[in-house]
C-alpha cells in the first residue's frame, strides 16, 4: 500500500514539472516580439535626445527653447519626444537651448504686431503720467486679471493718470491652447490693454519682448512721462511709485530698480542661465536691473529704444538691457524699495512675519507672489482699519516650567 502511494506521488510530481515546462516554453514563444524589441531600440533613441546638442530643431526662426527645471531637452516636437522627456535624464545633459540656431537667427528682430493699442496714450491730454507695462503669457489670464483689479488699475492715483498694457508673444504650445487666438482677441476687445507680437513666447525670447515694447512706446506712447515695466507676479505699491516719480523730471534720464552689480556669466550647462564663452567672453556683466520691475523716464525710454537697435541681441533680457544702458552711458540707480528677489527674512529674527502689510507699506515692488497673495496684500494695505503705528506686544519665548517659576518676578517683556 505504501509503495503504491509513493509511486502515485512521484507520478503527480513528474506531471506538474512537465506542465510547468510546457507553459514556460509557450511564454518564451509569445513574449520576445513585444518585450525584446523595445530594448534593442531604446539605446538608439536616447543619444539623439540627451547627448547631441547639434541635432536639428523644427522651430520658427527666432524661437529659443528653454526648459522648465524638470523637463529634459527636446529635439523634435513629436509625441515620441514628449514621452521620452518624462523619463529621468542621464546625469550629464546638454543645454536645451540651441545656441547654434540662436546665433544663426539672432539678427531676426522685426516681428509683426498682431494686436495693437494705438490709442492707449492718447486718452489723456498731454499723455499719461505713468504707463504700466507687464510681461505676461497668453495662458496667464488669472494673473492679468488680478493686476487689473489691484495695483494695475487704470485711472487716477494721487491725481496722476495711469495706463496699462500687457506684453505677450504667441504661445509655445498651441495644441494645448487650441482656442487661444479667439480668447486673447476677446480679452483685448474687453480691456484694450493687450499687445501681442508674432514671436514665440519663450524665456530666451524675452529680449525680443523688450526691444519690441521699447519701439512700440517710442512710436505710440512717446508722450508718456514715466514707465514701470515688470512681471505679472509682483506686488507694486503704485502710490509710493507715483510719489517717488513726482519728484523727478521726465525730460531727464532716470532708470531705477533693484540693480545687480558684478554678476558673472553662468558657465554650468545645466543652468537655465547658461551662457558659453563663445557668446559672451567677458567675466562680468554690466550693471542691470532685476526683471521683476523697474522705472524709467520717457527720455531714457527713447534713448534705450535707439540703443537696442545697435546692441547685439543677448538671450537674457535683463542683461541685454544693462548692455543698452552701458551703450548710452547711463548708470542705473539702486533703490531699496525694489525687492525683485522677494523679502529676505533676517537671520536674527526667524520669528518675523514678512507677509505683513506694514512691511509692504514703505516698499515699491516685491517679486514672486501668488495670485491670492497679491489680492490679499492689496486689500490689507487699502483697509481703513490698517494701523502700523501701534507697537505689537512681543510674546515671551518658550521656556520650561521650572525656569518659568524662577523668573515670575521679572518684569514682562513689552
Amino acid at each position: 500500500m505504501r509503495v503504491r502511494l509513493k509511486g502515485d506521488a512521484i507520478c503527480t510530481l513528474f506531471l506538474l514539472v512537465a506542465l510547468c515546462s510546457l507553459l514556460y516554453l509557450q511564454l518564451e514563444h509569445l513574449v520576445p516580439v513585444g518585450n525584446k524589441e523595445p530594448t534593442k531600440k531604446q539605446p538608439s533613441v536616447t543619444p539623439k535626445i540627451f547627448s547631441d546638442p547639434r541635432a536639428p530643431w523644427r522651430l520658427m526662426p527666432a524661437e529659443a527653447m528653454v526648459p522648465r527645471p524638470q523637463v529634459t531637452p527636446i529635439v523634435k516636437r513629436t509625441e515620441v519626444a514628449n514621452r521620452v522627456q518624462t523619463t529621468t535624464p542621464p546625469p550629464l545633459t546638454d543645454s536645451a537651448f540651441n545656441f547654434k540656431r540662436y546665433l544663426l537667427n539672432k539678427d531676426n528682430r522685426n516681428f509683426n504686431l498682431l494686436i495693437n493699442q494705438p490709442k492707449k496714450c492718447r486718452k489723456t491730454p498731454g499723455g499719461p503720467f505713468l504707463l504700466i507695462a507687464i510681461k505676461s503669457l497668453v495662458e496667464d489670464f488669472d494673473r492679468r486679471e488680478i493686476v487689473r483689479k489691484t495695483w494695475g488699475r487704470e485711472g487716477l492715483v494721487n491725481g496722476e493718470q495711469i495706463q496699462r498694457v500687457f506684453l505677450l508673444g504667441t504661445p509655445k504650445n498651441r495644441t494645448a491652447l487650441a482656442t487661444w487666438e479667439t480668447l486673447i482677441h476677446q480679452e483685448s476687445q474687453t480691456y484694450r490693454d493687450i499687445l501681442l507680437w508674432d514671436f514665440m513666447d519663450t524665456f530666451f525670447n524675452l529680449t525680443l519682448k523688450e526691444i519690441h515694447f521699447l519701439n512700440w512706446a517710442a512710436e505710440f506712447c512717446h508722450n508718456v512721462k514715466f514707465i514701470f515695466k515688470g512681471d505679472a507676479d509682483v506686488f507694486v505699491n503704485i502710490e509710493n511709485i507715483v510719489d517717488f516719480l513726482e519728484r523727478h523730471d521726465p525730460t531727464e534720464d532716470l532708470f531705477v530698480g533693484d540693480i545687480i552689480y558684478n554678476a558673472r556669466p553662468i558657465r554650468v550647462r545645466k543652468s537655465k542661465y547658461y551662457i558659453p564663452e563663445t557668446m559672451y567672453g567677458l567675466s562680468i556683466y554690466p550693471a542691470y536691473a532685476g526683471g521683476g520691475g523697474f522705472l524709467l523716464s520717457s527720455c531714457t525710454m527713447r534713448k534705450l529704444s535707439r540703443a537696442c537697435r545697435e546692441v547685439e541681441l543677448f538671450p537674457i533680457d535683463d542683461v541685454f538691457l544693462g548692455m543698452c544702458l552701458q551703450r548710452i552711458n547711463l548708470k542705473p540707480i539702486l533703490h531699496e524699495g525694489f525687492k525683485t528677489f522677494g523679502i529676505v527674512k533676517p537671520s536674527a529674527a526667524p520669528h518675523l512675519q514678512t507677509f505683513d502689510p506694514c512691511f509692504y507699506k514703505d516698499l515699491m515692488v516685491v517679486h514672486s507672489l501668488k495670485v491670492a497673495e497679491i489680492w490679499l496684500m492689496w486689500n490689507l494695505l487699502h483697509s481703513p482699519h490698517l494701523s502700523c503705528t501701534q507697537k505689537k506686544q512681543v510674546k515671551k519665548p518658550f521656556q520650561w516650567k521650572k525656569k518659568a517659576q524662577i523668573t515670575t518676578q521679572a518684569s514682562p517683556i513689552r
